[in-house]
């Protein structure tokens, strides 16, 4: 590893500016979901157990550079403090945190406001970063899920203080090493999602990189017709032919097979419990919409993946939120878990809605790894470098 972890710094007495990603969804001032709370306990506890005392740095919702009562870390209190199960200080201002009061010296976590609050973070000022830098002397990045934001807090700091990765972000870099870095081979990668736009440089960076690339969603509608295949009224980016034609070339001399769907789900109808038919993947009807694969379809990913040794997962394989057009994705998921169970592959996936995908299939649990990072994870898949990251390892 290129980058250091809490275990090779000395933490006792030491103040650890801690980089985390509490951006949780809130609704009527309670958070909804804790995942990304609790998903930083481990670092919390490391640095307490190790004698230093966490300084958090997180934002919430997108302030742009000014106080935004309804954008407060407060709201946060509750559910960290549970995850914790201790007590949490929030330092309201920067001054605050430059003159820590008697009971703030004696908390055992202290939380800075809203990072983004001051325009300074996002500007990645050089100056507002030093002026974070005297509050610790220590830093620590876990939030893996900003760290393609080359931000005051995600990278600035680390120009500053000895600086390390937390558990989380260790979790995280080691499972995508694993996945693309250092991969056990042959890789598979499953992409599905709406669009063909959004994913081109995934794409692009991933046939060069693996030895299988399934494309199923909206996305592999695109890849059907530029071969000329009717897609009837399917969700389709038909003026991206060209380019899915160009990607399909350039798997083609790094030798790495696209699986695309060879029949489909159809259905006029896009509803739960639609009237629907399976068809080749050359037929379908005319005013029809390809909505999941086929069964014919899930056989191929499943024989794929008894060869693997690596599958990384972004994007359901056809519209898993409506039944039944969430059978291929759960099968194939729930075909990947059960050899992830069995240490025959190394499963790794993310963004979110695979992460969705993934939850209502029951298979989320048995996978090796999911990323909640969302798009630090797709740049990572990319192949481009996280300032975040970068900067981790010019420390």
């Amino acid at each position: 590893m290129s980058w250091k972890t809490l275990d090779d710094m000395d933490l006792m007495n030491k103040r650890v500016l801690t980089r985390v990603d509490i951006n949780v969804p809130v609704k009527d001032g309670i958070v909804t979901d804790a995942t990304r709370i609790e998903r930083i306990v481990p670092t919390i506890n490391d640095i307490l157990a190790k004698g230093g005392k966490p300084i958090l740095i997180a934002h919430f919702g997108r302030p742009k550079g000014k106080v935004v009562l309804d954008m407060s870390l407060r709201v946060t209190l509750p559910a960290l403090e549970r995850a914790l199960g201790r007590k949490v200080r929030l330092l309201e201002t920067l001054d605050a945190a430059e003159n820590l009061t008697t009971e703030a010296q004696a908390s055992d976590v202290l939380l800075l406001e809203n990072i983004r609050f001051h325009p300074g973070e996002e500007a990645n000022d050089p100056n507002f970063a030093q002026r974070l830098a005297n509050l610790g002397d220590i830093y620590c990045n876990d939030a893996f899920s900003a760290a393609h934001r080359a931000h005051a807090s995600t990278e600035g700091l680390a120009h500053h203080l000895p600086s390390c990765a937390g558990r989380l972000m260790q979790a995280e870099l080691q499972a995508l090493d694993a996945a693309l870095g250092q991969p056990k081979r042959p890789v598979v990668a499953v992409v599905g999602g709406a669009k063909v736009s959004t994913k081109l440089d995934l794409l692009g960076n991933l046939v060069e990189k693996v030895d299988t690339l399934v494309i199923g969603g909206g996305m592999a509608n695109t890849f059907l017709a530029a071969m000329g295949l009717n897609v009837g009224k399917s969700l389709c980016e038909h003026d991206m032919a060209g380019t899915a034609r160009e990607i399909m070339r350039k798997a083609g001399a790094a030798g790495c097979e696209i699986l695309l769907p060879a029949d489909v789900v159809v259905a006029r109808d896009f509803r739960a419990g639609a009237a629907h038919e399976t068809v080749g993947a050359h037929a379908c009807p005319p005013d029809a919409m390809i909505l999941d694969a086929g069964p014919q379809s899930v056989a191929r990913i499943i024989a794929a993946l008894d060869t693997a040794r690596t599958l990384i997962w972004n994007g359901p394989l056809g519209a898993f939120e409506i039944e039944p057009f969430d059978a291929a994705t759960n099968a194939a998921a729930a075909h990947a878990a059960a050899l992830s169970r069995e240490g025959k592959l190394t499963s790794v996936a993310g963004g979110g809605d695979t992460v969705a995908a993934l939850n209502k299939s029951g298979a989320a649990d048995d996978f090796t790894y999911i990323s909640t990072a969302g798009g630090a994870f797709l740049e990572w898949m990319e192949g481009k470098d996280l300032p975040g990251v970068a900067a981790l390892k010019a420390g």
